[in-house]
């Protein structure tokens, strides 16, 4: 697996999205074995979680539990990190100063502390009922932590053929497993890369999701939580303040959720609303809290933040895209501004040191599909393009590539589909275009007549197929599906 952290605007986050199968293959050629009674999923991190539980799905007769390792402890705050990461791109602060911050950050064993992909897989492992309650947060390095794992391999033996709760997890990832997941990934306002994950895991366990799937939950689910990058907390913050426990007794209670599921730790998600803890040395599970201890953070389903979800779907001329509105102002919802074409992020980067950004702007970087170059990660422009939207211009992105679970507060309408390399309209725009990005609305038009009658630009893409083991994955590439159907591998 890699860091998406370290590959972020190089060239091997073109195999980022890939990883994900792998790993499932991987996962898939070790149980090939069929030597196991149960298996246990060491699953973090962007790629492994997604991969891993495709892997499960696929040996749906094997009792699955995935067990984490928790977040590390709260470093530099995450604002005074991207802060620093601004002023680099900038160049108001040099290399000395972006690595002390970085260190600062990431300083010890767990998953980065912002609400990113990483950290909203660990959300959906708990509410999908394939963690133990109250496993997803707790750090590393304590006896908690230790006595929640220990107790993930004793439940793992205990779900076997060879004992009395025979458990599966064919018999846990059902329709109202997957949609659970969708209801906590919009009540949490969480990583868009789950947008393309859930369908890969849920085609995996024979179910299809679709965008409108999403779309239609986003709608009837309210926002109840506020973590970086949707807020000023992390998920240690969101932990202390009630965490899983009280969001699903929430959600529970407000008839969000379907309570009637097969869970690890036994049926009914019920089980889930309390928390683990320490007592004599032994590990016992309490009735969680049933009020937020910081309504900062994480607020009642009666009262929360947004009455709809951090995600929408966006459907216009231009494709079919998804946007993540949890950490925009509403006064950045729509846009609507002349474009700037982009085939790769460098020229972004490029066009920003040369001081070509004046104006409003829609910035479109197409040809980052999976079929193009594997949908790489876009994050390393969000410093770029949060600094023109502080010097007060309204900017959004369009593309059809990826940003990171860690998106904030600047418009990206992202994973559109059909990809600039597959025919997509973003193919058929130039420079000046007027675009209008509606996350209101869920709409993403060109103002522009008669645009697919226009000749698509054909740029050489040749430079994406070597270097950093981009030859490796040209199969891939070649047989990828849409990212609406999650950008998985066809078979």
């Amino acid at each position: 697996s890699m860091c998406d952290g370290v590959t972020q605007g190089r060239a091997g986050m073109e195999l980022s999205l890939f990883s994900r199968d792998v790993i499932a293959l991987s996962a898939g050629v070790a149980l090939s074995h069929d030597t196991f009674d149960a298996a246990l999923f060491l699953g973090i991190c962007d790629k492994i979680v997604p991969g891993l539980v495709m892997a499960a799905a696929t040996f749906g007769h094997l009792p699955a539990l995935f067990v984490p390792s928790g977040p590390m402890t709260s470093g530099l705050p995450n604002d005074e990190k991207s802060k620093v990461r601004q002023a680099w791109a900038e160049g108001k602060a040099g290399r000395a100063d972006l690595m002390a911050a970085e260190m600062a950050s990431y300083h010890g064993p767990g998953t980065c502390t912002f609400y990113g992909t990483a950290n909203t897989n660990q959300m959906l492992m708990e509410i999908m009922g394939l963690h133990l309650p109250g496993a997803s947060f707790v750090t590393p390095g304590t006896p908690l932590r230790q006595a929640l794992t220990e107790a993930a391999v004793e439940r793992a033996a205990a779900m076997t053929a060879l004992g009395n709760d025979y458990r599966p997890v064919g018999h846990i990832l059902d329709e109202r497993t997957f949609v659970n997941g969708i209801v906590g990934l919009m009540a949490t306002g969480g990583s868009t890369n789950l947008v393309l994950h859930l369908p890969s895991m849920a085609r995996a366990a024979g179910v299809i999701l679709d965008l409108d799937d999403f779309a239609d939950l986003s709608a009837a689910v309210p926002l109840m939580a506020k973590v970086y990058p949707n807020g000023l907390a992390d998920v240690n913050h969101f932990h202390a303040a009630g965490g899983m426990g009280f969001l699903i007794g929430q959600l529970l209670d407000a008839g969000l959720l379907h309570p009637d599921v097969l869970t690890v730790a036994g049926d009914g998600l019920a089980l889930y609303r309390r928390e683990p803890g320490l007592q004599d040395g032994r590990l016992v599970w309490r009735e969680g809290t049933g009020d937020s201890l910081n309504d900062r953070i994480l607020r009642p389903a009666s009262d929360p933040f947004q009455t709809t979800g951090g995600l929408k779907e966006l459907k216009g001329n231009l494709g079919r895209g998804v946007i993540k509105i949890s950490a925009v102002a509403p006064d950045r919802h729509v846009i609507e501004a002349p474009v700037r074409v982009f085939d790769t992020q460098q020229a972004v980067k490029e066009a920003f040191r040369k001081g070509e950004f004046t104006s409003d702007t829609v910035v479109v970087v197409r040809f980052q599909g999976p079929r193009a170059n594997g949908m790489p990660e876009l994050h390393s422009l969000t410093p770029t393009l949060a600094v023109l939207q502080d010097r007060g211009l309204r900017v959004a992105l369009v593309t059809d590539g990826r940003m990171s679970g860690a998106s904030g507060k600047v418009p990206a309408a992202i994973h559109v589909t059909p990809e600039a390399a597959a025919g997509g309209a973003l193919a058929y725009l130039k420079d000046g275009d007027l675009v209008r990005l509606d996350a209101d609305a869920g709409t993403l038009e060109a103002l522009v007549p008669d645009l697919l009658a226009r000749t698509p630009a054909t740029p050489d893409l040749s430079a994406n197929d070597s270097g950093m083991g981009r030859e490796l994955f040209a199969t891939f590439r070649a047989h990828v599906g849409p990212a609406d159907q999650g950008a998985a591998l066809v078979v």
